[in-house]
């Protein structure tokens, strides 16, 4: 399967602004990827604006979103404000070509930043097949919870979509390679640049990771780019069935 991660530089709380250029960079994988990333609230940045900006789970972001993955051939997913009955989630969206799509609603709203006053926590994680590969996403604070993020012998890829300050970036470097490490699986981590309408500074520093935690292929801090690579299930099986370090997990059950 070929990955392609995509930073982008977010215009503050400005949908058509980010979709039209998003629109440009996804359109340039057409034919040469099958999944394609995009960051934490990419249509808006990282805001509180839930009765402004967020939108019914079929708006204009998931149409924008089902007509890019049907002219490119891939996969596309990230996450955006959704609305649904009395609740606001930022919700992780997955399409892909036909009628298929997968959800996940933020399980930890970033309370130091007050996400929690305006946003519903997720309760279900996610994991599902595409093209022969199983996934599962988590979008940023999520990263810092290894026990909701652990793998019980059921994923291949996770993918972490974020907005992650460029102060706090060693953190993501050392956790996302870390996820990797323990999990025995591929990480893609999709991050956003630029400054946002609060002053907070994002330096991006997306990348793809392989299972033993080594960094694939990495986006160049502070540019606007994409990165693809290609990761290999073969190499993926053969390491965990040379080294089963998942055979002696423990048991667990998470309470919600």
């Amino acid at each position: 399967m070929r990955l392609s991660v995509v930073q982008p530089d977010l215009a503050w709380e400005n949908k058509s602004a980010n979709l039209f250029k998003l629109g440009n960079l996804v359109s340039s994988l057409n034919g040469i990827t099958d999944l394609v990333i995009l960051p934490e609230m990419f249509n808006t940045g990282f805001s509180m604006q839930t009765d402004l900006l967020s939108e019914s789970p079929d708006g204009e972001t998931y149409h924008w979103m089902k007509e890019l993955s049907g002219k490119g051939g891939f996969g596309l997913c990230g996450s955006y404000m959704v609305s649904e009955e009395e609740n606001v989630y930022n919700r992780w969206v997955f399409v892909a070509p036909g009628e298929e799509k997968c959800i996940y609603n933020k399980r930890h709203p970033f309370s130091m930043g007050g996400e929690d006053k305006f946003f519903t926590p997720g309760k279900s994680r996610l994991v599902f097949s595409f093209r022969g590969v199983r996934i599962s996403p988590y979008i940023c604070y999520d990263l810092r919870f290894p026990v909701w993020s652990r793998n019980k012998n059921d994923i291949d890829v996770m993918i972490y979509a974020a907005n992650w300050p460029a102060g706090r970036k060693n953190v993501w470097n050392i956790l996302l390679r870390a996820r990797a490490i323990e999990n025995q699986c591929y990480v893609a981590g999709s991050n956003r640049i630029g400054t946002d309408g609060n002053g907070i500074n994002y330096s991006g520093d997306s990348m793809i990771i392989d299972p033993r935690g080594e960094i694939i292929t990495s986006a160049d801090s502070d540019l606007e780019q994409c990165i693809t690579s290609e990761i290999s299930m073969d190499e993926l099986f053969d390491f965990r069935k040379k080294f089963p370090v998942l055979d002696n997990a423990d048991n667990f059950a998470i309470n919600i």
